[in-house]
């Protein structure tokens, strides 16, 4: 089986301070998740959106994965007020219903703790915290 190259992010796509930015997930959007800096996957973790915005995600790859386990909908919290975020789960879970047990389910498969993992108030962002703080100056 043959791999298509992911596609990278412009030259032109750095952070302000300097920091090495390495691409690891590229959505369909074209926007790109990223390690920041030097080191292995417990660099932190940059959303790089097509429009040169930046914010944490998280701390690490496991942090990361258990953002995406509790808060799929993390995407869609950016510059919401908590009613609106409480429509966009809502919404979500109306699509999911069983979204619970999926998330067990891959839990388990990962080794995670579900009883570990923050409650589904979670929007975006570092786990349990607000949303990513995204901003143009961040990433020029």
């Amino acid at each position: 089986m043959t791999s298509t190259p992911l596609p990278t992010l412009e030259d032109g796509v750095r952070l302000a301070s300097g920091a090495r930015l390495e691409q690891f997930a590229r959505a369909g959007s074209g926007d790109a998740s990223c390690f920041v800096g030097e080191g292995g996957e417990e660099r932190p973790v940059m959303y790089v959106s097509l429009d040169g915005e930046a914010g944490l995600l998280a701390l690490g790859l496991p942090e990361l994965v258990r953002l995406c386990l509790v808060a799929p909908w993390w995407r869609d919290a950016h510059g919401r007020t908590a009613g609106e975020l409480k429509r966009v789960v809502d919404e979500y879970r109306e699509d999911a219903p069983d979204l619970d047990r999926l998330r067990d389910r891959a839990a388990q498969a990962l080794g995670i703790d579900t009883a570990g993992l923050p409650g589904p108030s979670v929007g975006a962002g570092r786990s349990g915290s607000s949303p990513p703080s995204y901003g143009k100056c961040t990433a020029v």
